[in-house]
């Protein structure tokens, strides 16, 4: 079958990223050092690429990132994925950016139903770590210090107030983990699975602020003790290697990473908090080099340093590099035990070297990557510049078989009960074969027998044989009232034949294959669930993620219903206009909520816009809308004639111009850090009870508050025209009063309400309370 048209994109843009000579170089750098870094973040996207790539192509060094969440509670620019799909989405971002720098990545926290998750923005590294289950964070570090063995850590941030508090929690469980991993009494469990103790021998912070528009350092960094200094471009590319650590963070396209470096940054200083002291470079007092490592073993640092010089003339390279083997071959049993692991992977390296060098190239793909339980896939297989006797094997996963081969294609049969692919993995390897399925080649060059595995140009995932997805996966009905005329639509994909739901008091249900029609009464206001099933059996809901930098994937999640049974009242005119930007689903609640909602393109925000009782603009939606921000003065006068003006929460860099894009002066607070509050049960205090926006339809109290999700809100107003009323005022715990969450204003004959309560994502968590906020702002005051 041939490839689609995205699967080709994608494979020549894999291509053209390495041609041979780059690879070979960058193959040849990897023998420059035998010293590992382990670089350690609470995020994707908090990694400083752009030294990464120093370390790693400059000076040899085995660089690896170390992430402790999937970055699931954070925001995403690109599309409505949120939670543990925006995991996927931010897993995959990392790994396709660490490929750029050939950075491996070790994971600490395995996806939001683990302990260890993104549970949102936090202030205080203590209660993080409290969230995070302490030993446990700290015994997966312990874990990757005896497994990786890294020399050097460095984290990513600093323990200072001000940070975030995901930052401060990894960057003290990093150091805390030091000298427990060297403890042989410390996780005894760990020398079961074959480990030893692990002395890090140098601990660094990062000898620079941490603050900018979201964050504000408020102790200055530590002083520098030694630094990074990169004069020089990258060799195999000519370019700075701060462009090269953008060419990677270009891949966290969720979080808007990326941008061209003007003046591209050259040093990176740091301030050695663990360990002998340095004489002037970091590699100081470490084994960076074979001959460090035993007697005898500086002829193979020789012989590389040979090859190295050969480049490019590959012919000349595969000699010394098989010298260097041999010769390290010749003395592995002098090599201390605590080094092993070094020599173990120059051997590795050496021998992927002589591969490039000698032209063998291996591309294994499946023509889709997503296949489901009981079905084939084909795999193509392309091998260049490998001997005919060459052995090829593959190896697959549980469940999955060879059916049929013939000239380097494969039809892979999967089995009805093959395990489901888990989509948080614990590690990446850059350079090796990731995924449960990959390609083994076994060749001999120079003499030598070489088995390297390759991994599939897309990784196998497995995904149930059959799944459903319902329509509306949640729907509102009026507590305490009967209700009928529920429908709900079931889009299966599979074989299964019947869609049913569980049962609960109160709510009836007509089954069917295409859907469920649902009635009853008697709901005390709340939440329900019901679970779908397909042939009587639990069924899961597959969402799909499709972006070019990251390609596709699936999340799986059990499929439900959630009835949210709810005391609303509307205003009579239910009409309203909703401008989003796709980060948010705040239109789809609006409908669901009983309102007749019209999304507002380009051509409809140049049109009359007096039609509509009210607008409400969704989160980011100037930034990312330039039509939308084009027609601010068009919003102005639509405020000015009658309307009433929503705007859901901006940050400041999202096309916010506190004086053109508000009909009055309003300036979101930097950094945002001090203008948010996080704890989503932090007191609310209402300040203008009598405001037309808390007086109608619905009567808004404090108890609207209750059971907030993840945090009440962020970016958070900062200053404002005397025109605005502030609604509400609320803080985190030992904090100052914050007023800017809730601000409205009566402008001509209209009016505008802004907010940066997190509405959106406590609709989507069916939080009572939001609703009926929602419902007033919509009315701004009219019943």
């Amino acid at each position: 079958m041939p490839l689609s048209r995205p699967e080709l994109s994608h494979r020549f843009a894999q291509r053209r990223a390495t041609p041979r000579l780059v690879a070979l170089h960058r193959a040849l750098s990897r023998l420059k050092s035998t010293v590992t870094v382990l670089h350690t973040g609470a995020h994707p996207d908090d990694e400083q690429n752009a030294m990464l790539a120093f370390m790693r192509f400059g000076l040899g060094m085995r660089t690896i990132v170390g992430c402790s969440t999937r970055g699931e509670g954070g925001q995403n620019t690109l599309g409505p994925e949120r939670g543990g799909a925006l995991g996927v989405v931010r897993t995959r971002e990392l790994e396709e950016s660490a490929k750029v720098i050939d950075a491996d990545i070790v994971w600490f926290g395995f996806g939001p139903n683990d302990p260890v998750h993104d549970f949102g923005f936090s202030k205080n590294g203590h209660d993080t770590l409290e969230r995070w289950q302490h030993d446990l964070i700290v015994e997966r570090m312990v874990l990757a210090y005896r497994s990786e063995k890294p020399d050097i850590v460095i984290p990513t941030f600093l323990d200072v107030p001000g940070q975030h508090g995901h930052h401060r929690a990894m960057t003290m469980a990093a150091e805390e983990a030091i000298a427990l991993a060297a403890d042989e009494n410390a996780f005894p469990e760990h020398f079961a699975q074959g480990l030893a103790p692990w002395q890090v021998a140098k601990y660094y912070l990062p000898a620079w602020s941490g603050g900018g528009a979201t964050y504000d350092d408020e102790v200055p960094p530590p002083p520098e003790t030694v630094k990074f200094v990169a004069t020089d471009p990258d060799f195999a590319t000519g370019v700075p290697f701060d462009e090269i650590g953008e060419w990677s963070r270009i891949y966290h396209a969720s979080q808007g990473m990326g941008q061209w470096p003007e003046n591209p940054k050259t040093e990176w200083p740091l301030h050695l908090r663990v360990g002998p002291a340095d004489n002037g470079a970091i590699t100081d007092n470490l084994p960076h080099r074979l001959a460090d490592i035993a007697p005898g073993l500086a002829a193979a640092d020789t012989a590389i340093a040979t090859a190295i010089a050969a480049f490019p003339k590959a012919e000349e390279i595969i000699a010394p590099l098989a010298v260097a083997l041999e010769i390290i071959e010749a003395h592995a049993e002098a090599v201390p035990a605590e080094h092993i692991h070094r020599i173990e992977t120059m051997i590795a390296d050496l021998e992927a070297a002589i591969l490039v060098a000698a032209g063998t190239d291996c591309v294994a793909a499946l023509d889709r990557p997503v296949v489901a339980q009981g079905q084939t896939v084909d795999l193509s297989l392309t091998l260049r510049g490998a001997p005919e006797d060459v052995s090829v094997d593959l190896i697959l996963p549980e469940g999955v078989s060879i059916m049929a081969e013939a000239s380097g294609r494969y039809t892979l049969e999967v089995a009805p009960d093959a395990p489901i692919t888990e989509p948080f993995t614990q590690s990446y390897a850059a350079s090796g074969a990731n995924g449960d399925a990959c390609v083994v080649l076994t060749l001999t060059i120079a003499g030598r027998t070489i088995s390297r595995a390759f991994g599939l140009e897309r990784p196998l995932t497995i995904v149930p044989a059959a799944s459903v997805s319902l329509t509306p996966n949640a729907v509102l009905v009026a507590a305490d009232s009967a209700f009928s005329g529920v429908s709900v639509e079931g889009h299966i994909q599979g074989a299964a034949r019947r869609l049913s739901l569980s049962k609960i008091e109160g709510v009836e249900t007509a089954d069917s294959k295409d859907g469920v029609a649902l009635s009853g009464g008697g709901l005390a206001e709340g939440r329900y669930t019901l679970d779908a099933l397909l042939d009587d059996a639990p069924a899961f809901t597959a969402t799909p993620i499709d972006y070019g930098h990251i390609g596709r994937s699936l999340y799986l999640t059990p499929a439900r219903l959630e009835i949210l049974a709810l005391n609303l009242a509307l205003p009579k005119d239910h009409r309203v206009a909703y401008v989003g930007g796709g980060a948010d689903n705040v239109g789809l609640w609006l409908a669901r909520m009983g309102f007749d909602v019209t999304e507002l393109d380009a051509r409809a925000l140049s049109e009359e816009l007096s039609d509509f009782p009210a607008i409400v603009v969704g989160i980011f939606a100037f930034g990312l809308r330039p039509d939308l921000a084009a027609s601010a003065k068009a919003l102005h006068a639509y405020v000015e004639a009658g309307g009433n003006l929503v705007t859901l929460y901006h940050r400041p860099w999202d096309g916010w111009n506190p004086d053109a894009v508000p009909p009055c002066f309003l300036k979101i607070g930097q950094p945002s850090l001090r203008w948010r509050v996080t704890n989503p049960d932090a007191p609310v205090e209402i300040l203008a009870p009598g405001n037309p926006v808390f007086a109608g339809p619905n009567p808004i109290s404090v108890s609207d508050f209750e059971g907030w999700n993840k945090e009440r809100g962020l970016y958070f107003a900062s200053e404002w025209d005397g025109a605005y009323t502030p609604l509400l005022a609320m803080s985190d715990t030992g904090e100052a009063p914050l007023e800017g969450s809730l601000l409205t204003a009566e402008i001509g004959k209209g009016r505008h309400t802004h907010t940066s309560l997190v509405l959106h994502h406590q609709l989507d968590n069916l939080v009572p309370g939001a609703f009926r906020i929602m419902a007033n702002l919509v009315a701004g005051g009219r019943m």
